[in-house]
């Protein structure tokens, strides 16, 4: 598999591609993201490239949500 570097204009642009990606996934495995990172975290689910692929964008995107969170809390 060949590594692709995207870059974002802003961290929400980012969040939003993300979550963009994580619905595609989800509708095709007819689960949530949540529930298929717990399923992977105990070890339930593959290792194969498209269980870490969408592990990781989970992680990544959890990262953007809580660092706009972050950002949010500081603003007001």
């Amino acid at each position: 598999m060949r590594k692709q570097t995207i870059t974002f204009d802003s961290p929400l642009d980012a969040l939003v591609a993300v979550a963009k990606r994580l619905s595609l996934y989800e509708v095709e495995a007819g689960m949530d993201s949540a529930d298929f990172f717990a399923r992977y975290a105990r070890g339930e689910s593959g290792d194969d490239a498209r269980s870490v692929e969408w592990a990781n964008d989970y992680r990544h995107f959890l990262a953007l949500h809580d660092y706009l969170e972050e950002r949010l809390h500081e603003a007001a």
